[in-house]
């Protein structure tokens, strides 16, 4: 019989509440706890998907195009369920001199983006 270590246990009893069943043969559902609906880019304001939630389509962004936050408002969780890849930028003019990610669509959840995301482009593919 095999023992959990102390460490491990801790990390699945962290782990586990946000685990979502998946039916058998699928792949495993991400970790996650705000809700995104598909076809949006989702972004929090508090890391683990928790304070003000604002949503992007391309109906409201063009690609390419660089979309800046309100002032003053960032985000430090985000999910893109758009069918696009998407860069998030630290610099509200989607500059490279600052932190920058892409991440893939159709379901990335990112619960804890590594610097605050203050603009983003929505890409062709």
């Amino acid at each position: 019989m095999r023992r959990v270590t102390t460490t491990a246990a801790a990390l699945l009893a962290a782990v586990l509440p946000f685990a979502a069943a998946a039916p058998a043969g699928a792949a495993p559902a991400p970790l996650r706890g705000g809700e995104c609906a598909a076809g949006e880019l989702c972004l929090w304001a508090q890391e683990d998907f928790g304070g003000g939630r604002s949503t992007y389509e391309l109906t409201g962004a063009g690609i390419e195009d660089c979309v800046a936050l309100p002032a003053g408002r960032s985000a430090l969780s985000l999910a893109n369920r758009l069918g696009r890849p998407v860069t998030a930028y630290q610099s509200a003019e989607c500059a490279e001199t600052g932190e920058f990610e892409t991440y893939p669509g159709h379901g990335t959840w990112v619960p804890r983006a590594p610097y605050r995301v203050r603009a983003f482009k929505i890409w062709e593919h």
